[in-house]
């Protein structure tokens, strides 16, 4: 048997943007769900669990954002692989961590708590932090901040 010589892999590609004073600065949880918000799709909000992620430099403007996974009407599958993955590659120093409840409820799940701890446990052996985990609903000014509840 030959050895595998080649490998598949994700591509990423990296581009300075020329004006990139004008990219976000996040420092408050009502900031980073005004600027996520419009990531999820307006149509579908209130019917599928959509996880999107926002990684940040150190000093807290936006490098990129990534829309993780779609689900179904109760649940999305978040891969802690890829979303950290991800982050190496764009050198991120903090993320944020964002998903919808379609039901409109914005009491955290044990499966929420369950990756928030997850990706915030991993990302530290990467010293990447995980700044916040926002749950939004289709009423777009409610929203719950695993950092502002001082669960993070």
């Amino acid at each position: 048997m030959e050895p595998v010589t080649q490998f598949g892999e994700i591509t990423i590609s990296y581009k300075m943007i020329s004006d990139w004073k004008k990219l976000p600065i996040i420092t408050a949880s009502y900031e980073a769900v005004k600027y996520i918000y419009e990531f999820f799709p307006y149509d579908t909000i209130a019917l599928q669990e959509h996880f999107i992620v926002t990684y940040l430099n150190r000093c807290n403007r936006v490098l990129g954002v990534y829309h993780s996974s779609i689900g179904g009407i109760n649940s999305t599958v978040v891969d802690p692989r890829l979303i950290l993955g991800t982050a190496l590659k764009l050198a991120a120093s903090g993320i944020i961590l964002a998903h919808n409840h379609p039901s409109g409820s914005m009491k955290p799940s044990p499966q929420d708590k369950e990756i928030t701890y997850k990706l915030r446990d991993g990302s530290m052996l990467l010293d990447i932090k995980v700044l916040d985990h926002l749950i939004v609903g289709p009423n777009k000014d409610e929203f719950y901040s695993f950092a502002d509840e001082g669960i993070l």
